[in-house]
């Protein structure tokens, strides 16, 4: 079995077509994350008179330096040349769910060709790093996954429809569970359904770090002076954070920025990050890897939703066992705000959802 990853990269180029400066921006980001040109060129498998060369081709084309260097104090960026490392976290940060999916997708149809017979487990699930981390350990382990990143909403309903083997979504714990359960309700069937949990993880308020605007709740959102990113519309963060308006009763017209979308919480973090947004939504893992400060304000349980007679096939065996195992739990429990106590715990629809099992009495 193969493991395939692929990797978001941008080239400059001239007008006339030719590229200009290879791996000028792959450098600019080894010197950001290290302080250091000569540990950016080991970081990257550059020799340090090619670097050198790169970056004074780079002053010349756009007439400004990109790199300032100071004896003693190793290697800082300019502005400009922090412009082009920020604009390519955004870009790595939208796309690596979608290129995640498509080397799948690749995937399963390189273990297609190559042996036709073996089972492949089908899964569409909302985009999160416990999910990012499984993928990884399915990798490892040679299990064979189709995975499709989509909404919790889709994920659920391809489910039902049989567009997938299992469905991952996530739904907050609190007054905010009955609402969004209401939501999914159309697509879950308590009879003939089951859930095992992956983790549980904290949403909250992504910030500049140190706070420099002195937002402190949701209602700071609507002040003139604060730039908000959401996330787009139809995920289940939204969703959840359109409830929690509402609750306080704080007008989403009001907020600049309420209608902007971006498809991942990494995406909203590299908003916020890059200095284009002062404030976001989402899970904390994404906020601290941004550097940004975070304010947690709902904790949610991420599910992966099955047919129940589908939990006795050997893949959902194979991948109850990684999610019960000691290393996976470790690996989710390092992740900042996640929690996989109970990884791999079987329940039925009424079991998860004592207190709202009225919702489904329909379904």
């Amino acid at each position: 079995m193969f493991s395939l990853s692929i990797k978001p990269q941008w080239q400059l180029e001239s007008l006339d077509g030719r590229q200009l400066l290879p791996r000028l921006v792959e450098l600019l980001g080894a010197i950001h994350e290290t302080g250091s040109l000569a540990l950016a060129c080991r970081h990257i498998g550059l020799s340090y008179r090619y670097a050198w060369g790169l970056l004074k081709d780079g002053d010349a084309l756009f007439g400004a330096p990109l790199v300032l260097m100071s004896r003693g104090r190793g290697a800082s960026l300019s502005p400009l040349a922090e412009k082009l490392v920020w604009a390519d976290k955004r870009i790595s940060a939208r796309l690596s769910p979608l290129l995640d999916s498509l080397a799948s997708e690749l995937e399963v149809e390189l273990q297609r060709a190559l042996s036709a017979t073996q089972p492949i487990l089908r899964m569409q699930a909302s985009h999160g790093f416990a999910v990012e981390t499984l993928r990884e350990w399915f990798s490892r382990a040679q299990i064979p996954l189709d995975l499709k990143y989509c909404t919790s909403f889709e994920a659920v309903a391809a489910l039902t429809q049989s567009g997938c083997d299992i469905a991952g979504f996530h739904v907050p714990m609190g007054e905010y569970e009955q609402p969004t359960l209401q939501a999914f309700a159309r697509w879950i069937r308590p009879q003939s359904q089951s859930l095992i949990h992956l983790a549980t993880r904290r949403q909250g308020i992504m910030l500049a770090a140190h706070n420099p605007k002195g937002i402190h709740g949701l209602s700071d959102f609507t002040r003139a002076d604060v730039r908000f990113v959401n996330r787009q519309p139809g995920s289940a963060t939204r969703h959840l954070l359109d409830l929690m308006l509402k609750h306080e009763k704080i007008d989403a017209r009001r907020i600049h920025g309420h209608d902007n979308g971006e498809f991942t919480h990494a995406a909203v973090a590299a908003y916020v990050a890059s200095d284009m947004a002062d404030v976001g939504f989402g899970v904390e893992t994404a906020a601290k890897r941004f550097g940004l400060d975070f304010l947690p304000v709902v904790t949610e349980r991420y599910f992966f939703l099955c047919q129940t007679r589908f939990l006795q096939s050997p893949l959902m065996e194979r991948m109850i066992e990684t999610l019960r195992s000691d290393s996976f739990r470790l690996a989710v429990n390092s992740l900042p705000g996640y929690d996989a106590a109970n990884s791999g715990q079987l329940q039925t629809i009424v079991e998860a959802f004592d207190q709202s099992a009225k919702i489904f009495r329909n379904a």
